[in-house]
């Protein structure tokens, strides 16, 4: 990467293409790729992008620091999933037809060039849900 590169990185968003692949119990796999932004501030890296569903248009922001994370979801899905390494963290995931407590105890937290990894227990309103692996690649988009 070059200099101008880390300048712009340091100083403003980027747009970038972004590829969230999502594994659940090692066996059960969803990709995603949409366009987003990349950003730094105060020593944490953020990712912004949008997805389609039926429901509706939902925003999502993934901020990723040391040892934490944190995932927020608004729009036709809203959802706050907090992560830090080996600490359980309430969340929470809001449906039309209520809000359901959600708990994360996060197993690896990695953060490098283009890629943002997550590896974590999930349990929503006390029961378990599994194991997710959250891989988020990322690269600038030179269009």
């Amino acid at each position: 990467m070059n200099k101008d590169v880390l300048i712009r990185l340091a100083n403003h968003e980027i747009p970038v293409k972004i590829k969230v692949k999502t594994t659940i119990n090692a066996d059960e796999t969803f990709e995603l790729m949409v366009s987003g932004r990349y950003s730094q501030k105060a020593g944490a890296s953020f990712l912004q992008y949008e997805e389609v569903l039926e429901e509706g248009t939902v925003r999502t922001i993934v901020k990723v620091a040391a040892e934490e994370a944190l995932i927020l979801r608004g729009g036709a899905v809203k959802m706050r999933l907090p992560f830090r390494l080996h600490k359980r963290m309430r969340g929470s995931y809001e449906m039309p037809f209520g809000t359901f407590e959600t708990m994360t105890m996060a197993k690896r937290i990695e953060h490098t060039k283009g890629l943002i990894d997550i590896l974590y227990d999930f349990n929503m309103q006390g029961s378990p849900g599994g194991t997710y692996h959250l891989e988020i690649t990322f690269q600038e988009d030179e269009q």
